[in-house]
């Protein structure tokens, strides 16, 4: 039975002190309203642009890891409706590189999402990051946006060690930061938006299972390290 979209419910009172691992996303559920899903990846391009500091990020961990001749190659991994990599793609152009911008995710609704919009430079492909590996694919950079919070540790660490072998130059996850602040930040302005969607109940949700940066530094394996970010942001880094 197909679960129902949020309708603006009043905020419930949550322990913030831990991650909240029982929890699971509504937009994860291979039965809900694919109507309200696709409301969703539509409503979370425009919450991403305004909360998940990549533009910021772009200028500060991606360019300096492309070639210096201006051309190169970029994986999101997990790539949900596309925005992500097409706002990479974007930022390139206008910032004179010349890079190809690959898209991925296991979910064919993702992928079927992604691909509703035309985006020049940009592909997206309906793969896991193990699917990339086995065929031997290499990027220079590799991205993801709000992925690590989804992810149980055996899979943390098959995904974290699929971006290393995928990356030649530089690995980039950005993913929410939990804090009260984060979360009655997030609370009052998605109300504002989510109507007819999961936007305010998931975007909640993952906020209670994503990590601190002492909990992410203490999860990542070695070689890889853990930085704030803003607003509400911490990046998992690793260079090659």
């Amino acid at each position: 039975m197909s679960r129902p979209a949020d309708g603006g419910a009043s905020l419930p009172a949550v322990d913030l002190r831990v991650r909240d691992l029982e929890l699971r996303e509504l937009m994860d559920d291979p039965d809900c309203d694919p109507r309200a899903l696709a409301r969703t990846f539509r409503r979370f391009a425009l919450v991403n642009a305004l909360v998940s500091g990549w533009r910021s990020v772009w200028r500060t961990h991606v360019v300096p890891a492309l070639p210096a001749n201006g051309q190169g190659r970029i994986l999101d991994l997990g790539c949900g409706g596309g925005d992500l990599a097409r706002a990479i793609s974007r930022w390139a152009a206008s910032d004179g590189f010349d890079v190809e911008v690959v898209g991925v995710d296991p979910d064919p609704r993702a992928i079927d999402a992604a691909t509703r919009r035309a985006s020049r430079g940009v592909t997206f492909r309906e793969q896991s990051s193990s699917d990339l590996v086995a065929s031997g694919e290499r990027f220079d950079v590799v991205v993801s946006n709000h992925v690590l919070h989804h992810l149980g540790d055996e899979e943390r660490a098959g995904f974290l060690a699929d971006s290393e072998a995928l990356a030649t130059t530089r690995t980039l996850h950005s993913d929410i930061r939990r804090s009260a602040a984060a979360y009655r930040a997030y609370a009052f302005g998605s109300a504002l938006v989510s109507a007819g969607t999961f936007v305010r109940v998931d975007g909640l949700r993952s906020i209670r299972r994503s990590f601190t940066v002492p909990e992410l530094s203490a999860a990542l394996p070695s070689g890889w390290r853990a930085e704030q970010a803003t607003p509400h942001r911490v990046l998992a880094i690793r260079d090659a």
